[in-house]
């Protein structure tokens, strides 16, 4: 055996280090070097960096979710359920007038809480059927309606709320109302606890006992007694149905508050018992005899009565509706309200309504007096805050607030808007005459308006009454629909509803066509928007929402923000004082003298709704704008009724009792006050008479052809109060351009006796009544009507009478 060394088996897999790093292909496998060793996997580059790895996801996901399991149990453990908040506790709102005396504290709680068996099951259903259908199957939270109300708010159906009536009943019960995160965390875990500690039934007696309905009603016994008079355990599936739907908006969805919001509350109201019937809690030949059931007015603490119920209320829908307090928050008490109603204007409104029409009632007698209402709303120009409101006889006795509800029409307190219009776009007659006062119309009853692409439009005059040619300014003394027909149509009907809404009408104001009939005015606006709109026009144009409130506290000592005034120019100066001067003449010499009795200058306007269920008269002095409105109501079935023979009256017009009512008022509030007259710019040409062309009228008369000389066979003053003097004799306020009852209409200068632009501060007796008064228009026979020199517009003799007749959507 030899001592060398003897070569060594090589084994498989086997081989020297130092072969494998000098690469000795006989160690190296089949695929080549480092073959027992896994290549290293290439570093990701560009976008593929920011895609994360099945590992982050999952690693994220699970520490997400543990997170989640332990973010519940420590809120589960930290929140509890606490004591019940105190309403028992509840402090009075106080509201005051501007001079801080009281109106009224509201500081009652209105509830009684009864146990489940006493409410009845139709009631209950209702509930369920209008807040939580799946109520007594599902848990305390249910996620997917919380997301499908976010949505449903998001896509525009409206703002729900993703609550189970459990949700709500615990932040009804235990929590406060505020909205902050804070809150609904500990709503989230109350209700899941609550639900593990109380039956279905427990849940939803607490919650029909603390749910608030309107009407300062707490609980489901106090809004069955607050609505219906009746107990919850009496309740129909259609009274049900009613009380359910106010848990959607308590306040709007009263329909006796806000007839106006009727159709809304319906639509409500039939969604409920859809759920009923979806639900089987009620059959479809059920559901198919219910009929809506009108609530009752209401039965309030005699602290409420008179004027004060009243006040509050508006008070409350101004404070909610301008996002001041929260509703709810606002009913739980301890605010401070200091409102913008004068005391000594709110006693002479409410005492000239008792003098000029309520004590002229015989409701005994006379059916139709027991349909008589009044509202009106008096704001200052310059401010526009709301100095004195009447709402009706007594708020324990008639709920409604009539000052600003919106369900009666206007009537031709309408009719200067258009004209306002008119001046503001320049506006021109169908034959290219700008109009201005003394625009020449024809004033032909059921005369078919000119240039309308709609339907054939022929609106009647009051009494079928012919006028032939008249000037806008007698057209307006004397309310005639056929002329503001064609104007509204010469201006674009589409431009005078866009005035009305710069004036202060809402954008929404029912019944406010684009068509010719707007300018018969029937939209049904309430009396505190047309005082709005006419505050407007005393300011020279310059509009002003208007203001309710002066000042809020919150627990005496933290003031609450309230929204800034905006003042805005809505029309020309000079478009609403053209418009003022030609009112002045509807009180001087036209259906409104009554309005005189003011004892200062006045413009304004009357008006009558269709077949006389309402009479307006809307004017103003430099310091007051007022409105006040008559209206027919039925006090049962609250249907709207004609008042022919109210008062023991063949008809009540806006000449009568309103203007009446506007004049003690106006003189009253503004009684120790300088007087001032109107400081008037007018239009260019205002004082310049634009005669028709041949072609300008279907029949154009046949007297002057100028439309101003007077009939051959009448005088041209007014036959009741004696000579007339051209031009009026009266003293012209600042800025106003008096006619000097000279000049030739083709050069541009007044008619020979033409009117003035501002009439004189006394009217002809007839105020528009008879034909030949004030230079009107004769009636001469077929093409022989002509239009006086005065034209109606000035006078100086003494008032002998006032206007006796009305005008159907005239007057």
């Amino acid at each position: 055996m030899s001592d060398e060394p003897q070569p060594q088996p090589k084994t498989p897999g086997w081989a020297s280090r130092e072969s494998l790093a000098a690469g000795d292909p006989q160690t190296a496998g089949p695929e080549g070097a480092g073959s027992t060793k896994k290549p290293k996997r290439p570093k990701r580059t560009g976008w593929r960096r920011l895609i994360p790895t099945w590992r982050m996801v999952v690693g994220t996901f699970v520490i997400g979710v543990l997170l989640l399991i332990g973010g519940f149990f420590l809120g589960y453990s930290l929140v509890h359920i606490p004591a019940a908040n105190a309403l028992a506790t509840k402090q009075a709102n106080v509201y005051l007038y501007a001079d801080g005396s009281v109106i009224a504290r509201d500081g009652e709680v209105n509830r009684e809480s009864v146990g489940l068996p006493r409410i009845s099951k139709d009631a209950q259903h209702a509930v369920l059927a209008a807040e939580d259908r799946d109520f007594y199957t599902e848990s305390a939270i249910d996620p997917m309606a919380m997301v499908r109300a976010g949505w449903n708010t998001a896509t525009g159906k409206g703002k729900q709320s993703g609550s189970t009536i459990t949700q709500q009943y615990v932040k009804n019960y235990y929590l406060a109302q505020e909205q902050t995160i804070t809150r609904k965390v500990k709503e989230f875990f109350i209700s899941i606890k609550l639900d593990r500690e109380k039956s279905k039934d427990e849940i939803l007696e607490g919650y029909l006992n603390t749910s608030f309905f309107g009407r300062g009603a707490y609980g489901i016994q106090a809004a069955a007694q607050a609505y219906y008079g009746v107990d919850a355990k009496d309740l129909t599936a259609a009274q049900g149905a009613y009380l359910a739907s106010l848990l959607n908006a308590p306040s709007q969805y009263d329909v006796v508050a806000h007839p106006e919001n009727r159709p809304a509350a319906e639509a409500r109201w039939n969604y409920v018992l859809d759920g009923m019937v979806k639900e089987d809690w009620l059959t479809p030949a059920e559901r198919a005899a219910q009929k809506f059931p009108m609530p009752k007015e209401s039965t309030i603490s005699t602290g409420m009565s008179g004027q004060r119920g009243y006040i509050v209320n508006i008070v409350k829908d101004y404070l909610v509706g301008n996002d001041i307090v929260d509703e709810e928050e606002l009913d739980r008490g301890g605010y401070r309200i200091t409102t913008t109603l004068q005391k000594d204007k709110q006693d002479a409104f409410v005492k000239a309504v008792d003098d000029k029409l309520m004590s002229q009632l015989d409701k005994k007698e006379r059916k139709v007096d027991t349909y008589v209402r009044a509202g009106g709303a008096s704001v200052d120009p310059r401010t526009g805050k709301v100095v004195a409101m009447y709402n009706g006889i007594d708020y324990v006795k008639q709920y409604t607030p009539n000052a600003t509800r919106r369900d009666f029409q206007v009537g031709s307190t309408f009719k200067p808007f258009v004209f306002t219009s008119a001046v503001e776009n320049n506006s021109k007659t169908q034959d290219g005459r700008f109009i201005n006062p003394n625009t020449i119309y024809d004033g032909t009853s059921e005369r078919p308006v000119q240039g309308w692409s709609g339907t054939r439009y022929d609106p009647e005059n009051e009494d079928h009454r012919d006028y032939g040619d008249i000037t806008v300014r007698e057209a307006t003394d004397k309310s005639v629909n056929a002329v503001y027909a064609q104007m509204a149509v010469d201006v674009g009907p589409g431009e005078v509803k866009q005035t009305a809404i710069d004036l202060g009408l809402p954008a929404d104001t029912p019944e406010m066509p684009e068509g010719p009939a707007i300018a018969l005015g029937t939209a049904t606006a309430s009396p505190l928007d047309m005082a709005e709109a006419y505050a407007t026009l005393a300011n020279h144009g310059s509009h002003g929402t208007y203001t309710l409130v002066e000042k809020v506290m919150k627990d005496g000592k933290h003031e609450v923000d309230l929204p800034e005034r905006r003042e805005r120019q809505a029309v020309s100066r000079q478009a609403a004082d053209t418009t003022t001067s030609v009112l002045r003449s509807v009180v001087q010499n036209g259906t409104a003298t009554a309005a005189q009795a003011a004892g200062r200058p006045a413009a304004g306007k009357t008006g009558t709704a269709e077949e006389d269920t309402a009479a307006w008269f809307a004017g103003y002095t430099p310091e007051l704008a007022t409105v006040v409105a008559v209206m027919g109501q039925d006090p049962k079935t609250a249907a709207h009724k004609s008042l022919y023979g109210a008062m023991g009256l063949p008809r009540i017009n806006g000449g009568g009792a309103p203007a009446e009512i506007w004049g003690q008022y106006t003189r009253e509030a503004l009684e120790g006050e300088p007087v001032s007259d109107f400081d008037l710019r007018l239009q260019t040409g205002a004082d310049v008479t634009a005669a028709p062309t041949a072609d300008s009228s279907d029949e154009p008369g046949a007297g002057d052809e100028s439309g101003t000389g007077a009939p051959d066979d009448e005088s041209s003053g007014d036959e009741d109060t004696g000579t007339q003097t051209p031009g009026g004799s009266a003293s012209t306020p600042p800025g106003d351009t008096g006619g000097d009852g000279t000049g030739d209409p083709s050069t541009g200068g007044p008619a020979t006796g033409g009117p003035s632009t501002e009439p004189g501060p006394t009217g002809g007796a007839g105020g528009g009544e008879d034909d030949s008064s004030g230079g009107g228009t004769t009636e001469g026979g077929d093409g022989g009507e002509t239009t006086g020199a005065g034209g109606g517009d000035s006078g100086t003799g003494t008032i002998t009478g006032l206007p006796t007749r009305p005008g159907r959507e005239s007057q």
